[in-house]
């Protein structure tokens, strides 16, 4: 075997590997948006409550905080390149940018237990999470 064919190979290797990771981040995300979807239906009514306005504030800082230190982790867990955790990152969020806006026209139907005015605050916090974690990419670049 030839030096340019083995380096063909492992290029061809790791290409596939990174693939895979990023069938792996958009799977994660998926995973993340289920089981937080789960936790909002079952726990909402205490955590979207539209008149406390400074539990709204913090719930959006930490959430972004938060988000900020996830998304890079998950990166480093998939063993990716620095370059690469921009992509990774993307998919992570795409599953709550592509159904969250569901949730949110069905909101009373998804959500019961909260209090149907409260759509545009899940929204919103929806996107701040998503925010924080194309933020903590950036930072960690």
């Amino acid at each position: 075997m030839t030096s340019q064919s083995s380096l063909t190979l492992m290029a061809l290797f790791m290409n596939m590997n990174s693939y895979s990771s990023m069938k792996r981040a958009f799977f994660i995300g998926l995973l993340l948006w289920a089981v937080g979807t789960v936790a909002i239906r079952l726990t909402g009514q205490r955590t979207l409550q539209m008149h406390h306005i400074s539990r709204i504030v913090i719930l959006y800082i930490v959430s972004f905080g938060l988000m900020a230190v996830v998304v890079p982790r998950i990166c480093r867990r998939l063993n990716l390149e620095k370059e690469r955790w921009f992509e990774a990152a993307t998919l992570l969020i795409l599953p709550t940018l592509i159904l969250d806006p569901f949730s949110c026209v069905f909101f009373p139907a998804v959500f019961p237990n909260i209090d149907p005015a409260a759509a545009g605050l899940f929204g919103g916090w929806m996107l701040i999470c998503c925010g924080g974690g194309i933020a903590g990419v950036w930072v960690r670049r």
